[in-house]
């Protein structure tokens, strides 16, 4: 019977003492607890919530905080464009401003009928991996390897592999960058989303190199630079590039290009590089022609 009873006192005492510190935690979880500004969970509600980090931020719960610090804007959010930034901006009790809305592109015309390999890849199926080998599989440094890595970080579903490189679906893209930040040739860029033209090469060799291993590279004739009326497009290192903030969408540029590599939207809506472009027609070396032919 003592023995129950010593049990019971026991078990009282462990009762009193959970009771007092779970008190005591409680008190102070309320002493010390660090307020959140009701601004944030309410900004975070209005964020699309895809956590894709093109704002610059790990996610939109880190989006929310830093735009009710200051640092960062109501219209950060690349995704939700003005909607959301007008909302944003009406909790923040500030003028909502313009989002400007981006797409990515691919500045690749090299697919795997033109762009000329130097080796088979057999290795994993990822465009770092393979750049580790030479490179990559490509005689062009800066073609795009097509294994994908790109559309595995790709949070919309908006880009796909079509005939040795990446395509863009522009309805789905939303601009947040991540595939421009894992394409280890850095030739996906982000462009404006109504941009009506844009360069399919990046190739920074000279023109007789580039013929060598591609047979739509741009080869720097500056055709497109001379004509351009608005002087929206420079070549530079090899390069040609449109400022889109002077470019007129006149087209002349995409006439004059020998080369067929300077792309507009009339001749693909919806995948942008060189996919089901019937107009789409090369000069090609006389030998590829008759091996064609046959």
């Amino acid at each position: 019977m003592d023995a129950v009873k010593n049990i019971l006192f026991a078990l009282m005492w462990f009762a009193i003492l959970g009771g007092v510190l779970g008190a005591a935690l409680a008190f102070a979880a309320k002493l010390f607890a660090v307020k959140v500004d009701e601004r944030i969970p309410k900004i975070q509600e209005k964020l699309p919530g895809a956590n894709c980090g093109g704002c610059g931020y790990a996610g939109c719960a880190a989006l929310a905080e830093a735009i009710v610090k200051g640092e960062a804007k109501p219209s950060a959010c690349v995704v939700g464009g003005d909607a959301v930034a007008a909302e944003v901006a009406a909790i923040m009790g500030v003028a909502a401003e313009k989002t400007k809305r981006m797409r990515a592109q691919v500045m690749c015309s090299g697919t795997a009928e033109y762009a000329k390999k130097k080796y088979v890849y057999e290795g994993a199926p990822d465009c770092i991996a393979a750049t580790k080998l030479g490179g990559g599989d490509k005689l062009c440094p800066n073609g795009c390897i097509g294994l994908g890595t790109c559309v595995s970080v790709c949070t919309f579903n908006a880009i796909k592999i079509e005939n040795g490189i990446a395509a863009v679906d522009y309805e789905k893209c939303q601009g947040c960058g991540k595939c421009t930040e894992a394409c280890p040739k850095h030739i996906i860029k982000l462009i404006p989303y109504d941009a009506a033209h844009w360069v399919g090469c990046m190739s920074v060799d000279k023109g007789a190199i580039t013929r060598s291993y591609c047979e739509v590279g741009c080869i720097s004739c500056r055709l497109c630079e001379k004509n351009c009326p608005s002087g929206a497009i420079t070549v530079n290192d090899f390069v040609a590039s449109i400022d889109y903030d002077k470019c007129t969408q006149c087209g002349i540029c995409v006439e004059k290009c020998p080369r067929k590599i300077i792309w507009s939207d009339k001749a693909q809506k919806k995948i942008g590089v060189t996919i089901d472009n019937e107009d789409f027609d090369p000069p090609r070396s006389k030998s590829n022609k008759s091996e064609r032919s046959n």
